[in-house]
């Protein structure tokens, strides 16, 4: 994407931030994972940075997307609240979070700005000036400042706040606002080590900071045109740093082991302000004593690793802002290491504890807890990209998307790895990245099991393959093609065998769902009403009706007539208890020498899911 230098601020320079940092993230996520010392040494900052931008420049392209050629481009509020969405649904990680809160901050002064220079008759478009920019900055800085209980300088948040600090001294020229801020962090960066001693002892900046300059370098090329001159290198002692905006690892500091501080998973959805009751360091998990550990504490106050919380717990949330606040009073009682980020409705907790279920159980009595994720710091999953060395590589694994818990667990069982799809929350590539990494295998097979997750996949299995994994994409539509494929496949044969075996198995099965219509539109099968229940055989819509379990039956009818030998059917948790046995019993008393298998899929969009081989 061609960048030209501009005055202002819009929709476009949105998009084109998003896509520049997302590229400068990914050249440095590894560089940042070996620099990630504080509060834990699990090398995940770099990765968690990469996966939370990732998800917010989807969501940017989504809504330009959504704009036909030759119509007017999305507004600045637009593409600003699409930016701090997607961050917000993708982030990873505390880093991640903090990231996602700074995007936020400016998404709302962005969106102002944008919809006051539409309203002013002499602007051409809905745009942000150069103070709008200076002030998008400190609301950034300031509403991450807000949401962390216990600030600890020498993080993120310190570069952020001196990022808005620069800037304010800047002129009103975009491109002199958004440099000014880029060598504020840089200069605050390089600072670090005097202000958290464990950077000083290890010789490197703070991950979460460097990281932030990254993104802060993205906007001063997509503003000017031109791209920032990165520091090659590692950093011997912190002092030597000077304003280096690439620190590199010194020694294994940045390699530190274990399973403790686990990505954060996402965070909640909505535009309301984040959680400004939450706890941490500003960057990670939160330090338990007052100033003194900003010095002397080896581990940054998480106790993950030595003697602390046994569990990291991660949810989402679907309550109101008086049972949050509940909660954080209880979970803080708890455990530590305590964010709460949201709003709207929806958010996104973690928390560390020794009591995992008592978390949960808090959450359940706040509102609706799901996409529930516990580790066990002593026993977790190593960290993406960075096995445990004693266990050699498998041979050969799957990885597979899946639409919900149920099937998660089937194709656990199976041997697979899973990566799970929640309705409207596709994975990224980097998940899938990290999952087949998580694998740990010479060779894998990829099921994306949705159609619209095959360039996806595509680009999972492109960079992985540069790792030297071998990769085979079988293009599985439905999770029901995926079952069928996972049920031959077999690690003994050759791979190219059972890659073709699999792929065989997976295109021989003719796959269906059953769902129910949200708003009235043109089908195939004519015009559906809200409500109406909808059968779609091989992702086209074939039955409209009323009742699910009729449909559902006409819907099995017409896949049978053309033959099988096996239906499988997937029932989720918001479909009909008898729409399972009346299948059953359908094809018993219908179709001589067809078998059925029935699976519980949990809350996975789709009422049922068909499959017929």
């Amino acid at each position: 994407m061609a960048q030209v230098p501009q005055t202002f601020f819009d929709a476009l320079a949105v998009r084109t931030w998003c896509s520049l940092s997302l590229r400068a993230l990914g050249r440095a996520r590894e560089e940042i994972d070996a620099i990630n010392v504080y509060p834990v040494a699990d090398g995940d900052t770099g990765t968690n940075l990469y996966l939370t931008l990732e998800s917010a420049a989807t969501a940017v392209e989504a809504v330009f997307a959504g704009y036909e050629t030759g119509r007017a481009e999305p507004s600045l509020g637009d593409a600003a609240r699409a930016m701090a969405h997607g961050a917000l649904i993708g982030a990873r990680g505390n880093s991640g979070t903090i990231l996602a809160q700074l995007l936020r901050g400016m998404a709302q002064v962005l969106a102002e700005a944008g919809e006051c220079s539409a309203a002013d008759e002499s602007s051409a478009a809905s745009r942000a000036d150069g103070p709008g920019l200076r002030l998008a900055l400190r609301r950034a800085a300031d509403s991450a400042r807000q949401a962390v209980a216990h600030p600890v300088e020498g993080t993120v948040l310190t570069v952020a706040s001196a990022a808005a600090d620069a800037a304010e001294e800047a002129g009103d020229d975009c491109r002199t606002v958004a440099r000014a801020a880029y060598e504020g962090a840089r200069a605050a960066l390089a600072a670090t080590p005097d202000q958290l001693g464990v950077l000083r002892r290890a010789g490197v900046v703070d991950a979460g900071g460097r990281g932030l300059v990254t993104v802060l370098g993205a906007l001063v090329e997509a503003v000017t045109g031109e791209a920032v001159r990165e520091t090659a290198g590692g950093v011997s002692g912190a002092r030597s740093a000077g304003p280096a905006e690439s620190a590199g690892p010194a020694g294994s500091a940045g390699h530190g082991a274990g399973a403790a501080g686990r990505s954060a998973g996402t965070a909640g959805h909505g535009a309301g302000s984040a959680g400004a009751g939450a706890t941490g360091d500003g960057t990670e998990p939160a330090c338990p004593t007052e100033p003194a550990c900003q010095d002397e504490d080896e581990d940054g106050g998480d106790r993950g690793q030595a003697g602390g919380p046994a569990f990291e717990v991660i949810y989402l949330l679907e309550a109101d802002d008086a049972a949050v606040a509940r909660l954080r009073a209880r979970l803080d009682a708890l455990g530590d290491s305590l964010v709460v980020v949201g709003g709207d409705g929806l958010w996104n907790v973690h928390v560390h504890v020794d009591d995992a279920g008592a978390a949960v159980e808090a959450g359940v009595e706040a509102g609706r807890p799901y996409r529930i994720r516990i580790t066990h710091f002593g026993h977790g999953e190593p960290h993406p990209g960075r096995e445990r060395p004693s266990r050699a590589p498998a041979q050969r694994a799957v990885v597979a998307v899946v639409p919900g818990e149920g099937l998660a667990g089937l194709y656990g069982e199976a041997g697979a790895t899973t990566v799970l799809a929640r309705p409207g929350e596709p994975p990224a590539s980097g998940e899938l990245v990290q999952a087949v990494r998580r694998a740990h295998a010479r060779e894998v097979v990829l099921l994306p099991n949705d159609a619209e997750l095959r360039h996806t996949a595509a680009a999972a299995a492109e960079q992985v393959r540069t790792e030297g994994i071998r990769v085979a994409l079988i293009p599985t539509r439905s999770a029901v093609q995926g079952i069928a494929a996972l049920a031959v496949h077999e690690p003994r044969r050759r791979f190219d065998e059972d890659v073709v075996q699999m792929t065989a198995a997976a295109g021989a099965t003719r796959y269906a769902e059953v769902v129910v219509a949200e708003r009235r539109s043109w089908t195939t099968a004519g015009i559906c009403q809200a409500g109406d229940v909808l059968g779609l055989i091989d992702g086209d819509v074939a039955v409209i009706g009323t009742d699910v379990t009729a449909t559902a039956r006409t819907v099995l009818d017409r896949m049978l007539q053309s033959g099988g030998e096996l239906v499988t059917l997937v029932v989720g948790d918001e479909a009909p208890e008898t729409v399972a046995a009346h299948l059953e019993a359908r094809v018993r008393e219908s179709y001589l020498a067809v078998d059925t298998m029935v699976y519980h899929g949990g809350r996975q969009g789709a009422l049922l899911l068909i499959g017929v081989e």
